[in-house]
């Protein structure tokens, strides 16, 4: 009998807001927090599709990619032309079949803020993957995109679970807390989950059966690589 190799995909989900509230300054997914699990994944043998709420060319806070943020992920995604294609092609969340993914990633940055909590695509997606037993992961302001889904007994999937994002703290000392419309620590806490972050701009991840969330930006990388240590420890 003839076995057919499964193709192992990464579905990553950005946001595809560019203005930062009305300051006007421009905002997006943060770089590392994608170049970072893109690579992990990649490295690992998982292939990587990008998909953002609106689709097509997805914005990058421009600050993160340049010093002192960038990273040599950040560089190396830049530098990769297939990488860049795929940033510039996203496809639409809604038009995307989920069901082709091992697990998904829902990438930070400021303008999650803005599109990923009310979005019902994205509400939908994490439900469907959560129930379906797969990794669900979600970085720094990616967890706003937590909000709105469900579990299997149709409870919001944060609550009475183990959960981080960017802290209150963090938010305060880059003023984020008097611009954004919703910050991560409160939008957890309220839906009951528990909600724990390590010292502000330190790397911490927290994992709850196969919800998987990271604090920040040098959250990243370690969140990928509990995630892909998951998926190796399922398939033996």
């Amino acid at each position: 009998m003839t076995r057919f190799a499964v193709a192992k995909k990464v579905l990553l989900i950005l946001t595809s807001q560019d203005v930062l509230g009305a300051t006007g300054n421009q905002t997006g997914s943060w770089l590392e927090e994608l170049a970072a699990p893109y690579w992990i994944f990649e490295d690992a043998g998982y292939s990587c599709e990008l998909a953002s709420i609106k689709g097509g060319r997805a914005p990058i806070d421009p600050m993160s990619s340049g010093a002192p943020w960038l990273t040599p992920a950040g560089e190396r995604f830049r530098a990769d032309p297939e990488a860049s294609g795929k940033l510039a092609s996203t496809q639409a969340l809604e038009s995307v079949d989920v069901k082709q993914f091992d697990a998904i990633y829902l990438v930070g940055g400021a303008g999650a803020a803005y599109d990923f909590p009310n979005n019902e695509a994205l509400a939908r997606t994490v439900s469907t993957m959560f129930t379906r037993g797969v990794p669900v992961a979600a970085v720094c302001h990616g967890v706003l995109g937590l909000v709105g889904a469900r579990d299997q007994s149709n409870a919001s999937l944060v609550t009475k679970r183990k959960v981080t994002g960017v802290s209150n703290a963090e938010e305060a000392a880059v003023q984020y807390d008097k611009i954004l419309p919703q910050l991560p620590e409160n939008a957890l806490t309220q839906l009951g989950g528990v909600f724990s972050a390590a010292e502000p701009f330190s790397a911490h991840v927290a994992q709850d059966g196969n919800l998987f969330t990271g604090q920040n930006p040098p959250s990243a990388a370690p969140l990928a690589k509990a995630v892909v240590s998951h998926l190796v420890s399922q398939s033996t």
